[in-house]
């Protein structure tokens, strides 16, 4: 599992130039699972999301996370995360999870976010999507199982 954590003061994901999620300060996570992933990997990487010290306290120092803060969560699902680009023009998208398994590992990952307390926001598995976020920092991290 790969996701790529963004801290952001603000975010939105529109389909079809409809807002269907949107946050205040906290986390943009783009998502993506590959066909080796599971159930373990899923509760290692909210786990490590929801208690990564990125947020700056008092002094300046990144000592809180987005538990400790209060943010919020807007989870976008992203199978090209697992593009593999060595050869060739075009990526190749061998190692990305069928789109079934893929929804449930992904169900099961905003889960685990949400039963510890945060609000989770989404896009729609599977559309094209637009995402916009105002990047805090900027903060960019990736989590990998």
């Amino acid at each position: 599992m790969r996701v790529v954590v963004q801290r952001a003061k603000e975010a939105k994901v529109q389909v079809e130039e409809k807002t269907i999620g949107q946050i205040d300060k906290g986390l943009v996570l783009l998502v993506g699972i590959s066909n080796e992933d599971n159930e373990k990997d899923v509760r290692f990487c909210a786990e490590k999301i929801a208690n990564l010290r990125i947020f700056e306290d008092e002094t300046g120092k990144m000592n809180f996370s987005v538990l400790d803060n209060g943010g919020e969560i807007l989870s976008i699902s992203q199978f090209t995360l697992y593009g593999d680009c060595t050869k060739g023009r075009r990526p190749n998208f061998m190692k990305a999870a069928k789109p079934d398994y893929a929804n449930v590992l992904y169900k099961q990952f905003n889960q685990l976010l949400a039963d510890q307390g945060l609000k989770v926001e989404t896009g729609k598995f599977g559309a094209m999507m637009d995402v916009s976020l105002i990047n805090d920092g900027p903060v960019t991290l990736i989590v990998e199982s």
